[in-house]
């Protein structure tokens, strides 16, 4: 399915090796109406923020790329802190 490229994207995580990835090939492929906000300006496990931002915004698409990520220290010394964040990231 080809995608609209005049569609309204949001794509969570844009700054992460993922979410950044992303965003530079719907650029190759013409999309011209991205929406990205830091996670200063939406914090993704704030559930009154997100569904403000999308009753404001009305994406047409949605690339969750956002998440808490660390090394291997960082993971193995608060695994429950990652788990968390991620988990209230994706549910909100």
């Amino acid at each position: 399915m080809p995608i609209d490229t005049s569609a309204k994207i949001f794509v969570a995580g844009h700054r992460g090796l993922v979410g950044s990835a992303v965003v530079r090939k719907l650029h190759q492929l013409g999309c011209t109406n991205l929406i990205l906000r830091t996670h200063s300006d939406l914090d993704l496990t704030n559930q009154s923020a997100v569904e403000s931002f999308f009753a404001d915004e009305k994406p047409q698409y949605v690339i969750l790329a956002a998440a808490k990520v660390g090394g291997i220290h960082a993971n193995n010394t608060y695994p429950a802190d990652f788990i968390t964040i991620n988990l209230q990231t994706h549910t909100s």
